[in-house]
């Protein structure tokens, strides 16, 4: 049985109930669409630890049913009051999905989206709306860190406080995994700069410095990294967002993630 929609912006989910009384959740986007292919092997690799699991998938009409997460609220609602908190839960689950890399694994590395960068600068250069040293300082700090990345693992892709469920067979449970494979720093950058507000908030962005300090000392990742990592990400999020930006639009595809990497870009090596 099929129940609600969640209010979500892309792919449609809803709460079902299978035939033998099993509470999962179903997930429908494009068939063949990277946003779901890349989330089957991810979930496959993960088996379980630290994320909900796949309970089935048909591909080809763009079909995953998984387990639902339960009581379900997200990680965003224990910031700020609580975000020392949020950021351990975080690192938690980020410890709990890095799995050794499977033989044959299809997740495509995260250097390839190093060329995002190039791409923005080729198309927009000093025109653009970020600063194009931070962009050119981004995509080669990117291939400096795969370079020399001590090693590589399955990756969420996304991980911030919105794809982060309370549950009750782990405190925590990570959803909706982008599936990449590469340096586990990766996973810090985004939860840095997250949860997005409707606004730029001064206040949550400075919980930045503090979150980078805890993010090093529990994962075990290098301070420099994590603060590496943190501005690759900040950056690519809003050279994502200028991707439909042409000179001239009136509106801005700057975001908090641009705050962030302002806040960032004096601590790098």
């Amino acid at each position: 049985m099929v129940g609600e929609p969640y209010e979500l912006s892309y792919h449609y989910v809803a709460r079902v109930t299978c035939e033998d009384g099993t509470l999962a959740v179903l997930k429908l986007g494009l068939p063949h669409a990277e946003s779901i292919t890349n989330e089957v092997p991810a979930l496959q690799a993960f088996d379980g630890r630290g994320a909900v699991r796949l309970l089935r998938s048909d591909l080809a009409r763009g079909a995953l049913l998984l387990e639902r997460s339960s009581p379900g609220e997200r990680l965003r609602d224990l910031v700020p009051r609580r975000d020392t908190q949020a950021t351990s839960m975080l690192v938690e689950v980020m410890r709990r999905l890095h799995a050794p890399v499977p033989d044959g694994c299809p997740l495509p590395d995260v250097i390839t989206q190093a060329k995002a960068f190039d791409k923005y600068a080729a198309r927009l250069g000093d025109s653009g709306p970020m600063p194009l040293d931070f962009v050119v300082r981004a995509g080669g700090l990117m291939r400096e860190l795969c370079a020399d990345a001590a090693e590589r693992v399955v990756l969420h892709g996304d991980l911030h406080h919105d794809n982060v469920l309370r549950a009750t067979r782990e405190p925590w449970l990570a959803i909706d995994p982008h599936g990449l494979v590469g340096d586990p720093g990766y996973d810090v950058g985004s939860f840095l700069f997250n949860p997005v507000p409707d606004d730029r908030d001064e206040a949550l962005t400075a919980l930045v410095p503090a979150r980078i300090e805890q993010a090093a000392d529990e994962s075990g990742i290098p301070l420099d990294r994590v603060i590496a990592w943190g501005f690759v990400k900040a950056v690519m999020s809003d050279v994502w967002n200028a991707e439909d930006w042409k000179p001239g639009d009136t509106w801005s595809p700057l975001s908090r993630a641009h705050d962030v990497a302002r806040l960032l870009r004096p601590r790098l090596g």
